[in-house]
């Protein structure tokens, strides 16, 4: 990043002296600081009256990963029993829980830029009445968003796939492209596909280490998911994962 002599980051001049210097890196560090800023886009939260608070999610289990690998299957229909809320802040932590002080996450991101959102359609979960919330990552909150219940909404913009609508509660991931092709351009659209990925398959083996049942779901119409969402158009939808009891 430094070179001898006069020639230094963003075009200024490097001072001599080590107080200078100092100084110097001080003002580059903010400024790549404001960079990073730019590239994101501050979440809007819910009031404090519309935010659930989640359990503190587990980091151990008694199900090993190689068991819930071979267990995983997809499962499209559900009892009508509802998911504790533990069960939706586990699901909701594998997906894009926080794991270290640096908040990095349980799945990867391309340059650590996290384009992802989880949105929850809950209709039958123990300790969170019916409707529409959102993730939050930094506090491990949901976000309420709508108090109807809209997982007969989202199974008609999912072509009618009962899945969604029987489920106990139907997770949405959705995409924020700026945050990533800021840095990566329009290759970064592929990354935040890939990560979406991740997303889903952690949403899965957590599910089967719940003793859930989980389906992912490509299939349905982008205009009638983000009209319910009420997504900025810089905001995609991109995976339906409808999880309840088999």
């Amino acid at each position: 990043m430094f070179r001898e002599g006069k020639q230094a980051m963003f075009g200024m001049q490097m001072p001599q002296s080590l107080k200078a210097h100092a100084l110097w890196i001080c003002v580059c560090l903010g400024m790549t600081g404001l960079m990073f800023l730019q590239e994101g886009d501050a979440v809007q939260h819910a009031p404090k009256s519309d935010r659930i608070e989640l359990p503190a999610p587990r980091t151990d289990g008694s199900m090993s990963l190689e068991f819930a690998l071979f267990r995983r299957r997809s499962v499209r229909s559900f009892q009508n029993h509802p998911l504790s809320l533990a069960s939706v802040s586990q699901l909701l932590w594998a997906a894009q829980g926080i794991t270290n002080s640096m908040g990095l996450r349980t799945a990867p991101s391309a340059g650590a830029l996290y384009p992802l959102e989880v949105y929850v359609f809950a209709g039958n979960v123990e300790g969170a009445s019916a409707g529409l919330y959102r993730y939050n990552s930094q506090g491990h909150q949901l976000d309420r968003l709508d108090e109807r219940d809209r997982r007969d909404d989202l199974c008609r913009a999912a072509l009618g796939q009962a899945p969604v609508r029987q489920a106990s509660a139907a997770f949405m991931i959705t995409g924020v492209g700026r945050r990533i092709k800021a840095k990566y351009g329009n290759r970064g659209i592929r990354y935040m596909l890939m990560e979406a990925g991740h997303v889903a398959q952690n949403i899965c083996l957590q599910a089967v280490a719940l003793d859930l049942g989980a389906v992912v779901i490509g299939a349905f119409s982008d205009r009638e998911a983000a009209d319910i969402l009420k997504l900025d158009p810089e905001e995609s939808p991109l995976y339906i994962i409808a999880v309840g009891k088999p």
